[in-house]
């Protein structure tokens, strides 16, 4: 499992679509934010924290399709069928090296990218631990999601449809314990919102994801 986390690790840094995209992509969205509704500081503290985890769902999107395209395409993904790794495993790996190159760039630059929308200072530590609970969720779903177009022309576009339903709880919440931390207010309920959605995501995924992998290497 090592092994495996490793190298999908490298072949992301690589191929540049994991941590450079997403944290790209991440950047422009946060800096156009300013350009299309003004450059009021109080309008924009009112919604920066809604626009970092919207920006950090569409980061989180960008490279989904990566996740297993590169293994199917040179045939990686059929030897990790037929290895010892059962795919559950092999699932759960690849959803933590999507977070290891995607999310967790996210919450590091989440602080940055805040002042940019003048973030009230008592609001970094919420939205940060907010994401740092949210991101993994997405990065498992994201992986399901890639497990059911794998192989599919196009797939991106339908993978897209099918991920971004299934991203609402998590934006929900998400946003809701970070606005909550801006004004001050107790984030409790929402934390463990979040919480439980990205334990369960984390607890069931990877064997649905598993067994999506082995109908489409039939």
């Amino acid at each position: 499992m090592i092994a495996l986390l490793l190298r999908d690790i490298r072949l992301a840094v690589r191929a540049g679509g994991g941590f450079g995209l997403g944290l790209a992509f991440f950047l422009i969205v946060v800096v156009l934010v300013p350009f299309g509704v003004g450059p009021q500081s109080e309008l924009l503290s009112r919604i920066a924290a809604g626009i970092l985890w919207i920006g950090a769902l569409l980061a989180c999107l960008v490279s989904l399709d990566r996740i297993f395209a590169l293994d199917w395409e040179d045939g990686s993904l059929d030897l990790l069928a037929t290895a010892p790794l059962p795919m559950e495993a092999v699932a759960a790996v690849k959803g933590l090296a999507h977070w290891i190159t995607t999310g967790l760039p996210l919450v590091l630059a989440a602080p940055v990218l805040g002042v940019l929308l003048s973030l009230p200072v008592q609001g970094y530590g919420p939205l940060v631990l907010s994401l740092l609970l949210g991101t993994p969720a997405l990065s498992m779903i994201g992986a399901f999601g890639a497990a059911l177009t794998v192989g599919l022309r196009r797939g991106g576009l339908l993978l897209s449809l099918l991920v971004l339903p299934l991203y609402v709880p998590t934006l929900i919440f998400g946003a809701e314990m970070a606005r909550r931390g801006v004004d001050g207010q107790d984030y409790s309920t929402p934390m463990l919102m979040l919480a439980g959605i990205t334990c369960g995501t984390i607890a069931l995924l990877p064997f649905a994801s598993a067994a999506v992998l082995r109908v489409n290497l039939r």
